[in-house]
């Protein structure tokens, strides 16, 4: 779908590479601009999410309006957000103290405990939560609703800010404390 929307925005007939009508161009075009509009919007979206729940500056959305600007603008800009979001959701996967949170993990519960007062693989109580992860708290609730690396790049807030003390038994045994 991404070169027949690339060929509707030069212009050019998908199927026979001749030049479209101006009716259908218009209406190609038009198609085009949603069809990547959408898709850029859905990389900005997932890099924007992957940038919060890491704690990181969000990657600002600069530039023209994708109506001003050409085919090749438009596919470079579509590639750039795809790009970021890969590099985002791959950072992702590496928070400085995972073996630690995963050890600690291994104590605790399933990612998907739903049993108050603690929720979640790392056993998470509410205030914790809304402290450390305040935004996924109130966007999808409990942390059994979350990630499994959301919740743990929400403990490595609490990490950073308070040690591994909100598991004194289980980072003792992961050797954490």
């Amino acid at each position: 779908m991404a070169s027949a929307a690339l060929l509707a925005l030069a212009g050019v007939a998908p199927a026979f590479g001749a030049p479209l009508a101006a009716g259908h161009r218009q209406s190609a075009s038009r198609e085009a601009l949603a069809y990547y509009g959408k898709e850029i919007s859905g990389f900005q979206k997932a890099t924007w999410h992957w940038q919060r729940v890491m704690g990181v500056r969000p990657t600002p959305a600069t530039g023209r309006a994708l109506r001003a600007l050409s085919p090749d603008e438009i596919h470079v800009r579509d590639q750039r957000w795809a790009s970021r979001a890969r590099t985002a959701y791959r950072r992702a996967q590496h928070p400085p103290h995972l073996q630690a949170l995963l050890c600690i993990h291994s104590y605790e519960g399933s990612w998907r405990d739903a049993g108050g007062p603690y929720y979640g693989g790392l056993q998470m109580d509410v205030g914790f939560q809304q402290t450390y992860g305040g935004w996924l708290y109130r966007a999808k609730g409990t942390a059994d609703h979350w990630a499994p690396l959301e919740q743990i790049w929400t403990a490595e807030r609490a990490v950073g800010s308070i040690g591994f003390s909100p598991w004194p038994n289980t980072a003792r045994m992961c050797g954490a404390l």
